[in-house]
């Protein structure tokens, strides 16, 4: 009987064993979906980039909000990035599925119910994060940079160049948002635990101020805006990590299993 052949979707039991070959081809067709699902993506943005582009104009100025472009080709890649960065928003939630199906097998069976939730709840996290900072952030931060030193300069916005201020800007706010993601997942791990986020509060704060003052903006107000999320989401991933949380490795090596039982029939001292 010939092997049917599927795209992407088999589920691999955590108690099956699979060869080099297996995990190869499996992630193979995972790869081809993402691929896909990113072209897919790229040609729904590109067909709608005319509304997206009035959307992205909506931050500026009245004034500004002619951009120009200095090359014959500049407006050409500008549209072709921008679809580019609106197709990698949609297909995420595509790209967390296919990651965590892949390497779930390894951590244990997980249902779909809760492998889909966990794609829907990082793929919220992110683009929350991207619109907090589009919506929210960058008007504030537009108009203190572009009000700085007003009267001295002319403010003459190229295409490429605003485009990316604000791609960077959403994509690095977006990535803000996983905190708590990330958080639970060393903790699921064993690396990390709640305790230890808890005694290091003082230096999250500090991190997380350096990375906002790093993102595009640059005004105090954008700053602190970029702040108190993260800081919230962080108090998030310490309840989660309490909650979801497991002992580190190396002391469920040595003491034992998750039952309480002792690693090699020895006794704890």
């Amino acid at each position: 009987m010939a092997r049917r052949v599927t795209l992407g979707v088999r589920k691999v039991r955590p108690d099956e064993e699979l060869s080099v070959v297996e995990h190869l081809d499996e992630l193979r067709r995972r790869i081809i979906i993402s691929i896909a699902a990113l072209v897919v993506a790229f040609i729904a943005a590109y067909a709608v980039h005319q509304p997206m582009f009035d959307l992205l104009f909506l931050p500026l100025p009245a004034a500004t909000r002619k951009l120009v472009t200095l090359s014959p080709t500049e407006g050409l890649f500008t549209v072709l990035k921008v679809s580019f960065w609106a197709a990698v928003l949609i297909a995420l939630p595509v790209w967390l599925y296919q990651l965590y199906a892949f390497v779930s097998p390894a951590v244990g069976d997980q249902p779909r119910r809760r492998t889909l939730l966990i794609v829907a709840g990082v793929s919220a996290l992110f683009l929350g994060g991207a619109a907090f900072g589009f919506f929210l952030v960058l008007p504030i931060a537009l108009q203190w940079l572009l009000g700085f030193g007003d009267g001295l300069f002319t403010n003459d916005l190229r295409a490429g160049e605003y485009y990316g201020f604000v791609t960077s800007l959403m994509l690095g706010s977006g990535l803000m948002f996983e905190v708590p993601v990330a958080m639970l997942a060393f903790a699921r791990l064993g690396i990390a635990s709640a305790d230890l986020y808890r005694r290091q509060w003082r230096l999250a704060i500090v991190v997380i101020a350096v990375v906002a003052a790093l993102l595009p903006g640059g005004d105090p107000l954008s700053m602190i805006l970029l702040m108190v999320p993260q800081i919230l989401l962080y108090a998030l991933g310490i309840w989660l990590s309490k909650l979801f949380g497991q002992p580190a490795a190396w002391t469920r090596e040595l003491w034992g299993d998750d039952r309480g039982g002792v690693a090699d029939g020895g006794s704890p001292p």
